[in-house]
């Protein structure tokens, strides 16, 4: 268990000093919501009291997708998978490792927005704090086990970049976070509602924790564990 604790916080130390997961987990989604939150707000009023969820559903889809893919290709992709076969250490540990070291960034990350949006643009906070933290870690727990499947799927850095794109910009664009999503046409609403973000975002919402919204997310999450699963028995095997 020791050993365990000590490489989350070893992974969680070289992540900080990566500057893909800064950049994927810190830089990119702090500037759009320090940079796109006063527009929204002003363009929209009404967006105060949403855009604490909005900007978060944006963070963590930016640093589950196209942050923690790269870094597993990195592990599995390269001689660290035959550094955990050499020392006798389980193939999965380098997944579980980067997984609860993206969510801890990410959870810091969503703190920061939280604590500022009502600072900076006089957003709305969460009227249950303790059921929109138990959202945001299922939320976030969904999308990193569908960032995980892209970076032990796609074996090519360019390949990856293009496939988290083709999640990641649906995942914002038609979760409803910017623009009403009723505004869109039919088949591009219920297209929305395939990605995590879609109901992510309903369950952050105060009075959103219901089973219509937990239910997709939990069914997500097992499925998505159950891949990862038969996709490190493949690299086991390897």
């Amino acid at each position: 268990m020791n050993g365990f604790l000590y490489g989350v916080a070893l992974q969680c130390k070289l992540d900080i000093r990566s500057k893909s997961l800064f950049v994927t987990c810190y830089l990119v989604p702090l500037l759009f919501f320090l940079l796109m939150s006063g527009i929204f707000t002003s363009v929209m009023p009404e967006m105060r009291n949403t855009l604490i969820q909005s900007m978060i559903v944006m963070s963590v889809s930016m640093g589950a997708f196209v942050g923690l893919p790269p870094t597993l290709i990195e592990t599995y992709g390269g001689d660290v998978k035959n550094v955990y076969k050499a020392n006798g250490v389980p193939v999965c540990f380098g997944l579980v490792t980067m997984f609860l070291s993206s969510f801890v960034h990410l959870m810091i990350t969503c703190i920061v927005i939280l604590l500022l949006a009502p600072i900076l643009f006089d957003a709305a906070l969460p009227a249950h704090l303790p059921l929109f933290f138990l959202a945001l870690a299922i939320y976030i727990m969904v999308s990193l086990s569908i960032g995980s499947i892209l970076g032990l799927t796609v074996k090519n850095q360019a390949k990856l970049t293009m496939m988290a794109q083709l999640v990641f910009l649906p995942s914002i664009m038609l979760s409803g976070i910017m623009f009403p999503i009723d505004l869109l046409p039919g088949f591009l609403e219920t297209a929305g509602h395939i990605f995590p973000a879609f109901r992510g975002y309903r369950l952050m919402l105060d009075h959103g924790f219901h089973f219509e919204n937990l239910w997709y997310l939990i069914l997500t999450f097992c499925m998505a564990v159950i891949i990862c699963g038969i996709l490190l028995k493949k690299q086991k095997s390897k």
